[in-house]
C-alpha cells in the first residue's frame, strides 16, 4: 500500500532565488521578514527529504528547522 505524502516546512538562513524551487523537488519558497526562507511542500518519503537536505548541505546553506506540517487546504 503507498504511503501518502508528508508535508514539510524547511527553514533556512538567507533569502534563496525562485529558481531554486523545481531544484528542490517542486516545494515552494516563501520569504520571512528577518531574512529567512521557509520551503514547503509534499515528499514522497524520508528518503526525499533526505534527498533535500542533502542538495542544501551541498550548496552550504544553514538550516534552522525541519517540520512535519498539514498540508494546506487551497479552498480556504
Amino acid at each position: 500500500m503507498k504511503q501518502p505524502d508528508v508535508t514539510y516546512e524547511i527553514r533556512v538562513e538567507g533569502h534563496l532565488n525562485r529558481d531554486w524551487e523545481e531544484w528542490f523537488g517542486g516545494m515552494v519558497l516563501a520569504y520571512t521578514d528577518t531574512g529567512d526562507t521557509i520551503l514547503t511542500g509534499p515528499l514522497r518519503d524520508q528518503s526525499a527529504l533526505y534527498g533535500v537536505l542533502m542538495r542544501m548541505r551541498d550548496l552550504g546553506l544553514t538550516l534552522i528547522s525541519v517540520r512535519q506540517v498539514e498540508p494546506r487546504d487551497e479552498t480556504d
